[in-house]
C-alpha cells in the first residue's frame, strides 16, 4: 500500500523546492495508475481513468465510453468478417470507426443511463477495485515521482548553468576518458573535450580547474555542459575577474587573437579618458596580467590599445616590433608594412606567430617587407606563408 506520509512529503518537496504544482503530480499519478490498471485488467479499446484521494490513499477506477450513433461508427453484423476495403474509383471512403462496445455506447443506450446524453459525450462507469490495486497505486506513484524529480533536476540544472553560459566556472577533475576531461561542477558534470584543452597542460583527478562555459545542450541522454580553456572569451572573462575596470564596463576588450598555451594579443579601449586601458589590464607591477598568465600555464599576453585609426592599430598590433611605414587598403583589408632589419625578427615572431596574431587581431592581411624592399613575411589571418629573413 501507499505510504501517504512519505507521498505527501515528496509532493511538498516537489512543490516547494522544484516549483512543480501538486495537482500536476497527482494528475500524472492518476494517469500512471489508470495505465497500469488497464495493462493488468483492461480490454482492447477501453478508456480507463483513475481518481486518487491523497488524504485517504484510496483510488477509484472508471471506464469511459463515448456516445455514438450510426453516423460515427459502423456496426458489425453477427458472423460478419471485419475487413478494410479500398474504395472503388470515384467512391467516397467510409471514415467511420468500427463499433467497439468497450469504447463506444450507442445514443439509445446512453439515454437509458442519462436522459440528456448527447453524441460524443463521455459516459462514466465505475470499475470494481482489484485486490492488489494498492500495489499498482504505489508502483505508479513511485515511478511518477521519480520521473518528476528527474525532470525537475534537469530543468533546475538548465536554468542554473544556462545562466552561467558565457562565464568562467570552477570544478574538480572527476575522471579522464579518451582524452576528454569530466569536471564535477557540483550539481552536474561538465565536459572539457580534447579540442578545448590547452595542448601543454596535463590534468589530474582531484585537481581544481577553471574553464569557460560556452554551451549548455539538452539531449535525449541528458544535459551536456561544454567547457573550454582555449576559447578567446576565456581570456576575456579572466581579465574581467582581475580588472574591475573591465567588469564595470569602463574598459572594453575590443578584440582577441589567441594561440592557446603560447601567446595572445588583446586590444583594449577606455570609455573614460582618465582611465588607462592597458594599465588597467596590466595592473600594479603587472600583478593582474601575471595572474591571468599563470592561470593559462604561462601563456604570454600582449596588451595593445585599440585605435579608430587603422594605421595606428595595425602598427601597434605588431608590438613589440616598431614599424617604419604602413600602407593600407581598407576595402581589401590589406596592410603592407615596412620594418628595419633589426626589427624583422620581432615583427615576424617565432614561427611567424607575431604577424599571424596581429592579422587575427586587426582583421587585416599583413605583408611585411624590409627597408630594402624585400618581402619577408605574408600573413592571411590563420594561415601564414613566411620567408625567413636573411641574417
Amino acid at each position: 500500500m501507499l505510504d501517504l506520509k512519505v507521498l505527501k512529503s515528496a509532493l511538498e518537496q516537489l512543490e516547494e523546492e522544484r516549483k512543480i504544482p501538486r495537482e500536476k503530480i497527482i494528475d500524472a499519478i492518476e494517469q500512471a495508475m489508470a495505465a497500469a490498471y488497464k495493462k493488468d485488467y483492461g480490454k482492447k479499446g477501453q478508456i480507463i481513468r483513475a481518481k486518487f484521494d491523497i488524504n485517504s490513499g484510496k483510488t477509484e477506477f472508471y471506464q469511459v465510453k463515448i456516445v455514438v450513433d450510426e453516423t460515427l461508427v459502423r456496426m458489425e453484423e453477427e458472423g460478419e468478417v471485419v475487413e478494410e476495403k479500398t474504395p472503388a474509383e470515384g467512391e467516397q471512403a467510409d471514415t467511420r470507426q468500427w463499433f467497439n462496445p468497450e469504447h463506444h455506447i450507442l445514443i439509445k443506450d446512453a439515454k437509458k443511463i442519462k436522459k440528456d446524453a448527447v453524441i460524443e459525450e463521455e459516459i462514466v462507469f465505475p470499475l470494481e477495485p482489484k485486490d492488489d490495486y494498492g500495489r499498482i497505486a504505489a508502483q505508479a506513484a513511485k515511478q511518477v515521482i521519480i520521473q518528476h524529480i528527474r525532470e525537475a533536476e534537469r530543468a533546475s540544472v538548465i536554468e542554473e548553468f544556462g545562466g552561467k553560459q558565457g562565464t568562467v566556472v570552477s570544478g574538480i577533475v572527476q575522471r579522464i576518458e579518451r582524452g576528454n576531461v569530466f569536471i564535477d561542477l557540483g550539481r552536474t558534470t561538465g565536459i572539457l573535450s580534447f579540442d578545448e584543452q590547452i595542448s601543454n597542460e596535463r590534468y589530474h583527478q582531484g585537481e581544481r580547474i577553471r574553464a569557460y562555459l560556452y554551451s549548455v545542450e539538452e539531449t535525449m541522454r541528458g544535459i551536456n555542459i561544454r567547457l573550454s580553456r582555449t576559447h578567446p572569451k576565456f581570456l576575456e572573462e579572466l581579465f574581467k575577474q582581475e580588472a574591475p575596470e573591465i567588469s564595470g564596463g569602463v574598459v572594453e576588450i575590443k578584440s582577441i587573437a589567441r594561440e592557446p598555451g603560447s601567446r595572445s594579443k588583446i586590444a583594449v579601449m577606455s570609455h573614460d579618458s582618465h582611465v588607462d586601458p592597458v594599465g588597467s589590464c596590466v595592473g600594479q607591477r603587472g600583478v593582474r596580467v601575471s595572474t591571468v598568465m599563470n592561470e593559462l600555464g604561462g601563456e604570454k599576453i600582449d596588451i595593445i590599445e585599440w585605435s579608430e585609426n587603422p594605421k595606428k592599430f595595425v602598427g601597434d598590433a605588431l608590438s613589440p616590433a616598431k614599424v617604419l611605414s604602413i600602407e593600407l587598403d581598407t576595402e581589401a583589408r590589406h596592410a603592407k608594412i615596412i620594418v628595419s632589419e633589426d626589427q624583422q625578427s620581432l615583427a615576424i615572431g617565432k614561427g611567424g606567430q607575431n604577424v599571424r596574431l596581429a592579422a587575427k587581431l586587426t582583421g587585416y592581411k599583413i605583408d611585411i617587407s624590409s627597408s630594402s624592399g624585400e618581402n619577408i613575411a605574408e600573413s592571411g589571418g590563420e594561415i601564414i606563408g613566411m620567408k625567413e629573413p636573411k641574417n
